[in-house]
């Protein structure tokens, strides 16, 4: 019952207790509910104004963003029939993302445990060695990414084309273009390892602009209106707003101490703002691998996700700020790189 209390708080904030009662057709006591609120207050995953018949409860900061939503059951209505944020939150970055930690206790052991094994066994490898593994995550990385994006080049064909120059038969040259531009963008990364020790909009800048080369896609931030297919959540569409948003989500990015809410954060919030009028799900990708060698981390391939459960992911914390089910993909990612390469 607690879970479809918070369910029902995520989309009906500020309830009374029989506004909870009635919305989940409860059919216990009213002080069973009772119970069940005050458990969840403890746990700090409801929150409490007023007092008497004027209580009011809505979810915290921290459940909002991290409880799970059971994406079946969510993407089961149609988009006009789905209940969203339609428009960007600048509250999101400067005021929800800073106070909360996006990691359990449980998980960031998990993830550090991980992060150990890969330097261990860095110390175990030659220079040679770790650039032959790290240019076969990115021929997995480059094919991966493209292919969320729509690209139709298989991993075997992609090794093809980034190892011996040779296209497949049957496929355009800009899916060609967008695979290669991933393998400059990357060896970039390798060449200048410190380059994302902090982020800044000229640093992102730098890799759309790598990415999108000869791509017909205009550089720099954008000043028109751009459209999401499969959400009503409409990105900024003012440049003054999206270079607000950068800088606001460089700082916030720039101020965790922790690697991996850095990574997990860019990948989000630059997938969020849409700053470029394409290439904005790529460019997240290669700026928070960017930033993870950057500190020495191991970098994603995202080989084994699957690209519709990316998108979902995605879509739900553009429409619900709620980055529970990218978490979970980003955990799973970080243990295959480094089981798989390293």
């Amino acid at each position: 019952m607690n879970k479809e209390i918070l369910q029902y708080l995520h989309f009906h904030p500020n309830s009374s207790r029989k506004d909870i009662i009635d919305g989940l057709v409860f059919t216990g006591s009213d002080a069973t509910m009772k119970r069940y609120l005050a458990a969840e207050v403890r746990n700090g995953t409801i929150t409490v104004t007023g007092q008497n018949k004027a209580t009011r409860y809505s979810l915290s900061s921290q459940a909002h963003l991290l409880m799970p939503i059971n994406l079946d059951t969510y993407f089961a209505n149609d988009i006009d029939e789905r209940q969203v944020q339609t428009s960007f939150n600048f509250d999101l970055v400067t005021r929800l993302l800073p106070e909360v930690e996006l990691f359990t206790p449980t998980e960031q052991e998990h993830l550090q445990s991980l992060h150990n094994t890969f330097r261990r066994h860095l110390t175990e490898m030659t220079d040679g060695d770790y650039r032959k593994e790290m240019e076969r995550l990115g021929i997995d990385l480059s094919w991966k990414s493209s292919q969320i994006e729509g690209n139709t080049y298989s991993l075997l064909e992609t090794e093809r084309l980034l190892r011996e120059s040779k296209t497949a038969d049957g496929k355009t040259k800009e899916e060609a273009v967008m695979l290669l531009n991933h393998k400059d963008a990357l060896r970039f990364v390798l060449d200048n390892p410190d380059y994302l020790q902090t982020l800044t909009i000229g640093h992102i800048e730098d890799i759309h602009s790598l990415l999108t080369k000869e791509l017909s896609v205009e550089k720099g931030l954008r000043y028109r209106r751009v459209g999401i297919t499969g959400t009503n959540y409409r990105p900024l569409d003012n440049e003054f707003q999206i270079r607000e948003a950068m800088q606001a989500t460089c700082d916030l990015i720039n101020s965790k101490s922790n690697v991996f809410e850095k990574a997990l954060l860019t990948l989000l919030l630059l997938s969020y703002i849409q700053p470029f009028t394409d290439g904005n799900k790529r460019t997240a990708r290669i700026t928070s691998n960017a930033l993870l060698i950057a500190h020495s981390y191991c970098p994603l391939s995202f080989r084994t996700v699957d690209s519709i459960d990316y998108k979902k992911a995605m879509l739900i914390f553009y429409e619900q700020n709620n980055l529970h089910a990218f978490k979970q993909i980003f955990i799973s990612q970080f243990e295959f790189a480094v089981s798989e390469y390293f």
